[in-house]
């Protein structure tokens, strides 16, 4: 994966776990409705093969019992007419389901390579939630230690020089000992 496509990734908001589900059964229907429509194809192949092997076999058959010298014409003017014709559709048909069915299949390696995609997506960002969660109590601990430290440091940085001091509502006034000090007086 390149580094532009990662960065991508990182600009995409996660998709809710129901989103996810919905993707996979939606893939899921897609690849069940493209099996369905490829075996109803393959029965249509296989039931004219049947019917161009029987026309095949009829034809042959018609040509062994008759005498070409009694029979020749009307055989031929039959084969010409009718079983030619029929053969010839049906070879177009033929051929034209072998496209369609070629087609079904190069769109179901699409689907399923879509689907490997989509797999491998989600993977990936289960992955990175993974990693997130893992790293999430460092994070909570790294900022509960910051707000303990900027608790007892922040007020005394403030109060450390006059215009700060000022900031907070107290005065910056002198001791009797000779110390700067930020003090806040009760009225």
């Amino acid at each position: 994966m390149s580094d532009n496509a990662s960065s991508d990734q990182h600009d995409l908001p996660a998709h809710s776990d129901d989103e996810l589900r919905e993707t996979l059964d939606r893939l899921a229907a897609l690849s069940l409705d493209m099996s369905d429509r490829l075996e109803e194809q393959t029965k249509a192949i296989n039931r004219i093969s049947t019917a161009t092997s029987e026309a095949r076999r009829a034809a042959q058959a018609a040509k062994d019992q008759t005498n070409p010298e009694n029979y020749g014409e009307l055989v031929g003017a039959t084969i010409d007419g009718k079983i030619n014709d029929n053969l010839v559709r049906m070879g177009r048909m033929a051929t034209d389901l072998l496209k369609v069915s070629n087609r079904t299949q190069e769109v179901l390696k699409k689907a399923e390579d879509d689907k490997a995609a989509a797999l491998r997506d989600i993977w990936e960002r289960e992955q990175k939630v993974d990693r997130l969660k893992s790293r999430l109590p460092w994070f909570g601990l790294g900022a509960l230690i910051l707000a303990l430290v900027m608790t007892v440091l922040l007020p005394r940085f403030l109060a450390s020089n006059g215009s700060t001091c000022a900031v907070l509502g107290a005065m910056w006034t002198t001791t009797t000992t000779g110390v700067d000090a930020c003090v806040f007086y009760v009225e």
